[in-house]
């Protein structure tokens, strides 16, 4: 298992989602990511995009400039 982070600032929707989806490629099933960005629509896109894809949200939260997201590459 390993972690990365993912920097996704300056980025507006869909580009942290699709920057996301791209990186969570090359990571293997039960790998974490932990990505920053500062797109207010993240906050409700990056969620959604756990839920529908299979992957864990371990952690959401909103930081100074933007949010921060934790989560684990389903299967």
């Amino acid at each position: 298992m390993s972690e990365k982070i993912l920097d996704a600032t300056g980025l507006l929707c869909p580009l942290p989602v699709l920057k996301l989806r791209k990186h969570l490629k090359s990571m293997e099933s039960g790998d974490i990511v932990l990505i920053n960005a500062d797109d207010p629509a993240a906050a409700i896109d990056i969620p959604h995009f756990c839920n529908e894809q299979g992957h864990t949200l371990l952690e959401a939260e909103r930081v100074e400039g933007g949010h921060r997201f934790l989560l684990t590459k389903g299967s």
